[in-house]
């Protein structure tokens, strides 16, 4: 793999996931870097839920911090990064970055490949990306709802389309594990996580007000959205992430 995009004394350690502090320039020129470079780089997103989750996942912790690109996808990671004496510029979330990804990509004619959601979901966002961004250059999409005996069908077909960027929107954590377990295989220039990205570009999943939105209280919105699945990653994932965050200021240290 390539080097990570900034010098690791650069990132942000919360709960010991290095996160780097990038714009969405940023991020968008290190992705295009490692896709002119050929370098089969990754770009994982990194919110809340993730780090709580790697927290107790060492294999998942060790995974991020062997990527080229940790960005925030979460403004509970940016208030993280202020409680632990650094900053994160913004976060960058995939409902308003998708778009912004096809116009980058349409620009410099980078072909990408969608994986992920329930089937004819990530169709329908690849197809309302095109009506903005009609040259984008989509190679294939292939919904995220196979099983272990279909995996290869699936690994051949990305390759088959080589694509120079695939996202894949599996859901934390089975996007990472799957990644971690065929990333050597694919013929693919980056691979990037998003989570429930083509739900939200399908208009399948809508956000919510944009007061919440904006002040950082997205996460609210979601919840308030769909309780019955989210209530135990906010209610209780959201506070068990600060408090293990204030330790880590205080200088506990913990088992990890």
């Amino acid at each position: 793999m390539a080097g990570p995009v900034k010098h690791p004394a650069d990132r942000v350690n919360v709960l010991g996931v290095g996160v780097d502090p990038l714009t969405v320039g940023d991020l968008q020129a290190e992705v295009g870097r490692l896709v002119r470079d050929r370098k089969r780089g990754l770009v994982l997103n990194a919110n809340a839920h993730c780090l709580n989750l790697c927290y107790e996942d060492s294999k998942l912790r060790d995974f991020l911090n062997g990527a080229e690109i940790v960005f925030c996808d979460g403004a509970g990671v940016m208030l993280a990064a202020r409680i632990l004496g650094r900053r994160i510029p913004v976060r960058i979330t995939y409902a308003d970055w998708a778009w912004q990804l096809a116009d980058f990509a349409e620009a410099r004619n980078f072909s990408l490949y969608f994986l992920g959601a329930r089937p004819g979901v990530a169709q329908a966002a690849a197809r309302r990306l095109k009506q903005r961004y009609p040259a984008l250059k989509m190679v294939g999409v292939h919904h995220g709802y196979f099983d272990r005996s279909e995996n290869e069908a699936v690994v051949q077909k990305i390759n088959a389309a080589a694509p120079d960027i695939l996202l894949v929107g599996l859901g934390m954590p089975l996007q990472e594990y799957w990644l971690m377990e065929n990333r050597h295989r694919l013929d693919a220039g980056v691979a990037l996580t998003g989570g429930a990205v083509f739900d939200y570009v399908s208009g399948r999943l809508r956000r919510g007000p944009r007061l919440l939105v904006s002040g950082g209280f997205e996460w609210l919105a979601r919840l308030l959205i769909d309780p019955r699945r989210l209530w135990r990653r906010y209610l209780v994932g959201n506070p068990l992430f600060f408090l293990r965050v204030v330790r880590q200021r205080l200088g506990v240290r913990e088992k990890m």
